[in-house]
């Protein structure tokens, strides 16, 4: 088992106010509408489960499933962390989503770091982290377009 690594970092103005832009980032009914992949989120008090559906990455198919200590600063800051008791789970993210008052709309920044451990040899990480990269790239962009579209903007 090895582990791989994607990073998405992202920055954008909205035309939303913040508190609206708020309510999205933290709505676990509303993410999965909003977000490829993503089936369900489970909520028990800070801990989040995320569900995702099969991603294939290179030879193996994975079905993540991973628990995130969220911390939520209302209303400019959210932060990721993987659930360190979770030692059965094999996908994680560590990051965070900065809101900024920016005139009557809100700037938006990610910064945040997926993880898998797959039963894939140590020298096919180029690979595999171009995958996982074109995988995030993807899944934060069509999220975005969902989100924009949802805000009405």
């Amino acid at each position: 088992m090895n582990r791989f690594r994607a990073r998405n970092t992202s920055e954008a103005t909205l035309r939303s106010e913040p508190h609206l832009v708020w309510k999205v980032l933290t709505d676990p009914d509303l993410l999965p509408e909003l977000t490829p992949y993503l089936k369900r989120i489970e909520v028990d008090g800070d801990r989040w489960t995320w569900h995702l559906t099969r991603i294939p990455v290179m030879s193996a198919t994975i079905t993540p499933t991973f628990t995130e200590v969220m911390t939520f600063e209302e209303p400019t800051r959210i932060v990721f962390a993987h659930d360190a008791e979770r030692t059965d789970e094999r996908t994680g993210v560590e990051g965070h989503y900065e809101l900024t008052p920016d005139g009557t709309g809100t700037h938006v920044a990610i910064d945040l770091e997926i993880w898998c451990d797959l039963p894939l040899p140590r020298v096919s990480r180029i690979a595999v982290e171009t995958v996982m990269s074109g995988v995030v790239a993807a899944m934060g962009k069509r999220f975005a377009s969902n989100m924009l579209r949802h805000l009405g903007e």
